[in-house]
């Protein structure tokens, strides 16, 4: 388990330099708001989260039971694990907000070295995100259904589904 998640922070470091790498982007730091870009990351996040979250309640799964993502108190981390193939729609939701221009450090207020964003100023973020989130709510659903019905056959993990976004 910790070789994996050592290949998955490789991985991710490499991931969000190549993604971000017009924006001046120093590294990912969840909840350690350093920049506009993590900000908004963890609002994206959060709200992927909580809609996932919504499916596997629909199926009846203890959300704090996960499989990569071991139970740690008060952490739902079976959504943390289901969460990880839909994380791209929030990066390139974000990435394509920056090449157009759409987020402004004037939305943000900045205490203690971390950035933070409130009322009507986050609403636009908000929006964008969901909207873009919802594009894929087929994906989402179907994705769920299928790990759930894979799980309640005792499928082989083989048999478990993917993510696949190609339309």
């Amino acid at each position: 388990l910790q070789e994996i998640m050592g290949t998955e922070g490789v991985a991710s470091k490499h991931y969000f330099s190549a993604v971000f790498e017009e924006h001046n982007w120093n590294a990912r730091r969840p909840r350690v708001k350093h920049d506009m870009a993590n900000c908004l990351l963890d609002i994206g996040y959060s709200l992927l989260f909580n809609l996932v979250h919504g499916l596997i309640e629909l199926y009846g799964f203890d959300a704090y039971v996960g499989v990569l993502h071991r139970q740690f108190y008060h952490r739902k981390s079976l959504v943390c694990d289901l969460v990880e193939p839909f994380r791209p729609i929030i990066d390139s939701t974000l990435r394509k907000a920056l090449n157009l221009g759409q987020c402004h450090t004037a939305d943000f207020s900045v205490a203690q070295g971390q950035y933070f964003i409130v009322g009507k100023k986050a609403a636009p973020y908000i929006q964008l995100f969901i909207k873009n989130l919802l594009e894929y709510r087929e994906e989402l659903f179907l994705y769920i259904q299928s790990y759930y019905r894979a799980f309640m056959r005792e499928k082989a993990v083989s048999e478990f589904p993917f993510v696949n976004f190609e339309k």
